[in-house]
């Protein structure tokens, strides 16, 4: 489990320095001007662009292959003319960098994904672009903190997970099926071949939280092109949900989603249901985020408000203290954990268009053992302490004497802590703002014919 992304970054540069055979990166946004570890001079940490491709001439095995979603050089916060028009980087007959146009119509490939030899994967909410890199201090003046183009931006939150073994071969097979339906070539096979290598390139000094662990890889695709809908993301993020008997611990970007609402609600009604405690990012970017999602962001809040008879539903968001007051951490992640049972951390955000339309890639662990029902309420605990600014030992004491909802009450009292959503006890019922189902639709649109 690698949180925010400092962590992420550092143990990504480890494990692609190993690479011998095959780097895949599948994402929403790529932007090769980053760095991995801005804390570090360029020359031991060059921009990602470069150092794909120092890596590629001292390899004579290795080939990169990036593929990044079309429509990123309009949605994105990447530079368009790198990504449209080639970079220094790119000019390598074994570097790849393609356009996925697979997809429908403002429908988004949203997994971000690295494969490295076909051995280790990291999967999660973190594509590797700007805006992405904070520590879990989140200081809300960090002067490491600034894009490609020297320009601050604010604190931002996020998780991801790297695992190798029989879960992370799945993934980079998953990874060159995606290569082939998005350009129609071949990506090389990562097979059995890191074995005349080696050990998998594990990163550097990072310690797994779970050995011999089963992944379970869901997947959200929609019909089209000739394949079949997947939407397994929305049926494990449901059961999760529907087999909490403690608690529910959420993280999210969005929670706009319909199906999501009514299961969240039907817990909360229920007299012996679970605590849920849900971390949002509140601040909305632009007219359209702001009617698609934060308003019927806060209709769904509403609605489960007014079901939370017994007093077990928690929203919150973010913020650090900073000279003129406090400012909020952009929550990125996109994370369930249940009880002490199951953890789940992916691309898929609670919004319509997880469920169906884009395209998402989530893992989870379920456990099987107490060694991994304390690793679950670890992470769990260490996310709390990090929002609640206090210690883990702090977050597991509090939960046990008091349980989920009430522990966060306990512990937020912090100039560093999480703020309760501010959407008012009336206001319509849950129902989409008129025109908002085509910008958070949960299928794919169906344009006459004209258009087709």
């Amino acid at each position: 489990m690698l949180v925010d992304g400092a962590d992420y970054f550092r143990h990504l540069e480890s494990s692609l320095r190993q690479a011998r055979q095959s780097i895949i990166i599948i994402g929403w946004d790529f932007d090769g001007r980053i760095r991995l570890r801005p804390q570090a001079s360029e020359e031991e940490s060059p921009p990602l662009g470069p150092l794909l491709r120092a890596l590629v001439e001292a390899e004579p095995q290795l080939s990169v292959q990036i593929l990044v979603w079309s429509i990123s050089v309009l949605h994105g916060p990447s530079a368009i003319a790198p990504a449209m028009f080639g970079s220094d980087w790119q000019q390598h007959p074994r570097i790849h960098l393609k356009f996925d146009t697979q997809h429908p119509f403002y429908g988004s490939h949203h997994q971000k994904i690295v494969c490295i030899d076909g051995a280790v994967a990291f999967v999660g909410g973190m594509d590797l672009t700007v805006r992405r890199w904070d520590t879990p201090e989140h200081m809300a003046d960090d002067p490491r903190r600034i894009d490609c183009e020297g320009e601050p931006y604010p604190p931002v939150h996020d998780v991801q997970m790297v695992f190798d073994g029989r879960a992370a071969a799945a993934i980079c097979t998953m990874a060159t099926e995606r290569w082939h339906s998005a350009t129609g070539e071949f990506s090389t096979s990562p097979g059995d071949q890191r074995k005349q290598f080696g050990d998998a390139p594990w990163p550097a000094d990072l310690e797994p939280d779970f050995r011999d662990a089963g992944v379970a890889i869901a997947r959200t695709h929609p019909a089209y092109a000739g394949r079949n809908e997947i939407h397994e993301s929305s049926t494990q993020a449901l059961d999760m949900i529907m087999a909490a008997e403690r608690s529910i611990y959420i993280e999210a970007q969005y929670l706009t989603a319909k199906i999501i609402g009514a299961a969240l609600s039907r817990r909360l009604k229920a007299p012996e249901g679970p605590d849920i405690v849900i971390v949002m990012t509140q601040e909305s970017h632009g007219l359209l985020e702001r009617l698609a999602m934060s308003e019927n962001r806060d209709r769904l809040i509403r609605r489960l408000a007014r079901v939370d008879r017994f007093r077990r539903l928690r929203v919150f968001y973010p913020v650090v203290p900073s000279g003129s007051g406090k400012v909020e951490v952009l929550v990125h992640a996109k994370l369930i954990v249940v009880d002490d049972r199951a953890i789940r951390i992916g691309s898929s955000n609670l919004n319509n268009r997880s469920i169906g339309l884009d395209t998402e890639c989530d893992v989870a662990i379920e456990a099987s053992s107490a060694t991994d029902r304390r690793t679950i309420a670890g992470i769990r605990n260490r996310l709390l302490a990090e929002h609640l600014d206090c210690s883990t030992c702090d977050v597991d004491v509090a939960i046990k004497e008091a349980g989920l909802a009430r522990a966060v009450d306990r512990l937020n009292h912090r100039p560093r802590g999480l703020r309760p959503f501010d959407v008012g006890k009336s206001g319509s019922p849950f129902r989409l703002l008129p025109g908002t189902r085509f910008l958070d639709p949960v299928r794919i649109f169906r344009l006459p014919w004209p258009f087709r």
